[in-house]
């Protein structure tokens, strides 16, 4: 599913111009990711949560030069889903093989 499609879904369950759905959705987003930004973690209560998770220093290796590099310790967005989001997908969702 694309952002487009959710657009597309939700203006039609209520009623809205595409338009409006649209800007809603992006506004949402940019709120999101301003939040994080801001070293604020986000809450959406039977979603999830939107955190940031620091990553710690680690050496890497170039493999193309054959030498290592340190990558330095670095913050980056993470997702975390409700337990009631998780049960929901486990329920309807079948394993295929």
């Amino acid at each position: 599913m694309t952002k487009a499609d959710i657009v597309n879904n939700i203006s039609s369950k209520l009623g809205l111009e595409k338009g409006d759905t649209q800007r809603v959705i992006e506004a949402f987003m940019d709120e999101v990711i301003k939040s994080l930004e801001n070293g604020e973690n986000v809450y959406l209560r039977g979603f999830g949560s939107f955190t940031i998770k620091k990553r710690a220093e680690k050496t890497g290796r170039n493999i193309t030069k054959g030498t290592s590099i340190i990558i330095p310790a670095h913050n980056v967005p993470g997702f975390k889903p409700a337990k009631s989001f998780v049960e929901s997908v486990k329920a309807k969702v079948k394993v295929e093989d």
